[in-house]
């Protein structure tokens, strides 16, 4: 089933499926068939499922008949739908994400430049930040682990992926109703950029967010908390040989702040099984954003 949350702007569905920004929205207006979802800065987005909608709408329109027969048909029901990822069109921010990791790969900054900003006009930051460059950042780490990328390649994608994230980081509005966060990546680890993600994830949903990132002691991270009052504490762990001393810091938090809400996550995370994950599964957040809904929904009720 397609999913109905806002992830597209209008130029976005231009460029996906073909259709001027002016007739979709004449669309809109005359038989309302679908209705975009507004974002806190009131502009338009649409779901997946708005484009599965469309794309039938614009296919029906294509093989002759008028727009109002096409509506009329939608409306009798008996549609089948195909999702997004089920056509040849897939979603162009996977495309876009493979682009930019070459780029960066063959050093070329400025057309990374280039192609990030194309994805920010189109899609919105949760779009481009979670699924773009969450893959990108992903694909990275496999290439650096299986030795398919030197240690230089893999330090210039982080360092540009980091600044622009901390640049959309620092610019995002905070409610001071909501508890206060610490983030920090677990005892021996360096790769920081998906704690980075999500913690803007946070930061987006308005809570303030004291990001430490990697190689913080115990001890430290201890002051933090205690000198902000934070309610949630938030750690990750990428690389298998670090997921026992990251448990350690959960346990060692929770014992002395009992009242602290701990989230865990990343790719070593993902993979522990038995007894480990038994312990740990309420701790850890997920892979997805609809994961990190569900955690957040079910921790701060």
């Amino acid at each position: 089933m397609a999913s109905t949350e806002g992830k597209y702007n209008i130029k976005a569905i231009s460029t996906m499926l073909g259709i001027q920004p002016g007739t979709l929205r004449a669309w809109e207006r005359r038989y309302q068939i679908i209705e975009p979802i507004r974002n806190t800065a009131g502009h338009r987005l649409y779901s997946d499922e708005h484009v599965a909608i469309l794309r039938w709408l614009i296919d029906k329109v294509n093989k002759g008949f008028t727009i109002g027969q096409a509506v009329g048909l939608f409306e009798k029901g008996n549609v089948v739908l195909q999702s997004p990822e089920s056509t040849n069109h897939s979603d162009y921010s996977v495309q876009l994400s493979d682009d930019i990791l070459h780029a960066l790969l063959s050093f070329e900054e400025m057309k990374a430049h280039q192609l990030l900003n194309q994805a920010f006009s189109l899609f919105s930051i949760d779009k481009v930040t979670i699924d773009i460059l969450g893959t990108l950042l992903v694909k990275v780490g496999h290439m650096w682990e299986n030795n398919e990328i030197s240690t230089a390649h893999e330090h210039f994608v982080t360092s540009f992926l980091r600044t622009k994230i901390g640049n959309i980081f620092h610019g995002l509005p905070v409610d001071g109703f909501l508890p206060k966060v610490v983030a920090v990546c677990g005892p021996n680890e360096t790769h920081e950029l998906g704690l980075l993600i999500f913690t803007l994830f946070l930061r987006r949903k308005g809570f303030e967010v004291i990001y430490l990132g990697a190689g913080i002691p115990n001890q430290d991270v201890e002051l933090v908390l205690r000198e902000v009052e934070a309610k949630l504490f938030f750690t990750s762990c990428t690389i298998e040989k670090n997921i026992k001393a990251t448990s350690d810091l959960i346990h060692h938090l929770k014992e002395c702040f009992p009242d602290l809400i701990i989230g865990t996550g990343g790719y070593a995370f993902d993979q522990i099984e038995g007894d480990m994950k038994q312990d740990l599964e309420s701790h850890i957040v997920g892979k997805t954003k609809a994961d990190w809904e569900g955690w957040l929904r079910s921790n701060l009720q």
